[in-house]
């Protein structure tokens, strides 16, 4: 299993992924690599409020929070930070059913805060 995982800053993420390589679209707000088991499947990292961050620091680049390939048969879970990949222990089934529902409610709940945001926002519009 790689330990490093080396970034390249692209336009557009390639069709087909090279192994080994983090790509990072700022324009379109996504991280792609492949799978650090080797299994080849593509690991997709939307880069939002409610999905990933991405750290640069000049020299090399973090992605929070971890990845868990849940998905995946390999289900493989790891953190990349500052290009270094830490490998983290397998969830039960419990726990990915948990932390996908905590997930969906941070979700549920921002977009949420989000529309009534635009419903105050156009109502303001409005009255002016």
């Amino acid at each position: 299993m790689r330990k490093i995982l080396p970034h390249k800053f692209v336009e557009f993420i390639p069709a087909h992924p090279e192994e080994g390589i983090l790509y990072i679209s700022v324009q379109y707000k996504t991280a792609v690599h492949l799978c650090i088991c080797g299994c080849g499947n593509k690991v997709v990292t939307p880069l939002s409020p409610n999905d990933w961050s991405l750290t640069f620091d000049g020299a090399s680049v973090s992605l929070d929070p971890s990845i868990g390939n849940w998905s995946f048969p390999c289900q493989t879970h790891y953190f990349i930070t500052k290009n270094k990949i830490e490998t983290m222990s397998k969830w039960s089934k419990n726990r990915i059913a948990f932390g996908r529902r905590l997930e969906n409610e941070r979700k549920d709940k921002y977009y949420g805060k989000r529309d009534k945001l635009d419903d105050e926002n156009s109502s303001e519009t409005k009255s002016e």
